[in-house]
């Protein structure tokens, strides 16, 4: 067993109610030294810590305007990533539980990429020809990899513009690692699905043809996420043929079937704002994690808004889920004593090229 397992035996006893007052007894005793960063998948008894909350786009600014001398980020490893990279060199990142990744993230690797990117030179000159744009669903040193050739990061929510960003500068774009975001954006912005082609990372040169790369505007990375994947188009017809009157709103990373189904598709931000503004009584079907949609249902049943997730079956993001109260106290409590725990730190050579494609971001972002 591990030092850190051995550490956190006296916590994983612990109850919700006894881990919440621990909790807000070390927030009390940290003040302003500690912020608190919650992503709007985060399970309820760790959301109602958070500090500020948001999306990846928000929790971003949010990282790089902060004061505080601990930023403890309640999310997965990517997000307390760019937490270390856009904050100042005497701030802290720290992630709870180590094991919080993202199963979409993994999909696409520095090896990967760069292997892609030769294979690609044997058609074109991709440093002319591609711009390279990172979902922010991916790890550091692709985002590095991007600030290198002239790249830039994405969010569900700035996408567009990014893309308007990207082929401002050439002619095509390389979109890893989620391909339901690149393909929806693409064709939201007029591209034809003919011009948007999947890169099979596990065939070589992608499994596409050369004419199929020199046509295409898009390369589509063959990555998704498990959470989003599980919405189906039939899920949509069972609600309408129930609730005619009922509205669809999906996230971006569900597949075009299902985007195309829905009235309304965007980030979680928009989700969450579509809802909030929507007539009392409404009713709505919602393609994203189910932490989130929970949190709608409750939040708006006042108003007689009734708000159903998508899947007939119960399908949360399994990594954001291990950010625990339990791991939340442990993490508070080492920082009261003056230890800091699973902090996160990108080396400075890989930061510096990532925080060129980060800058790129915020710099384009409405």
């Amino acid at each position: 067993m591990s030092a850190t397992a051995i550490a956190l035996q006296p916590y994983v006893k612990l109850d919700d109610a006894e881990c919440e007052a621990r909790i807000v007894a070390a927030r009390e005793q940290l003040g302003d030294r500690v912020v608190i960063l919650g992503h709007h998948y985060q399970r309820e008894e760790v959301f109602r810590h958070a500090d500020y909350s948001g999306d990846s786009l928000k929790l971003s600014r949010l990282a790089a305007s902060s004061n505080a001398e601990f930023i403890v980020f309640c999310g997965v490893h990517f997000m307390a990533e760019v937490a270390d990279i856009l904050s100042r060199p005497d701030q802290v990142s720290i992630l709870p539980d180590m094991a919080a990744g993202c199963s979409m993230a993994d999909m696409a690797n520095l090896a990967k990429v760069e292997r892609a990117w030769r294979e690609l030179s044997e058609v074109l000159d991709p440093d002319e020809q591609i711009t390279p744009v990172t979902y922010i669903n991916s790890a550091a040193d692709l985002k590095a990899f991007c600030g290198r050739h002239g790249g830039i990061v994405c969010t569900s929510t700035n996408a567009r513009h990014v893309l308007e960003w990207a082929f401002g500068r050439r002619e095509k774009v390389l979109f890893f690692p989620d391909q339901h975001l690149g393909r929806n954006t693409g064709y939201g912005m007029g591209i034809p699905l003919e011009e948007m082609v999947e890169w099979d990372f596990d065939q070589p040169m992608g499994g596409l043809t050369p004419e199929q790369i020199r046509k295409a505007r898009i390369i589509l990375w063959k990555g998704f996420c498990s959470v989003h994947q599980m919405f189906r188009p039939e899920h949509i017809d069972a609600f309408r043929a129930k609730y005619p009157e009922g509205k669809v709103i999906s996230h971006p990373e569900c597949s075009f079937e299902v985007c195309r189904k829905s009235d309304y598709v965007g980030s979680t931000e928009y989700i969450i704002r579509t809802i909030a503004e929507s007539a009392p009584g409404t009713r709505w079907l919602v393609g994203t994690e189910l932490n989130l949609v929970n949190r709608l249902h409750e939040r708006h049943k006042a108003e007689g808004k009734q708000v159903h997730f998508m899947s007939p079956m119960v399908c949360m993001c399994s990594t954001m889920f291990r950010i625990d109260p339990q791991h939340l106290a442990w993490t508070l409590e080492n920082l009261v004593e003056g230890q800091v725990v699973n902090r996160i730190q990108v080396p400075e050579a890989e930061a510096e090229q990532a925080r060129i494609a980060l800058e790129r971001m915020l710099e384009v972002s409405p």
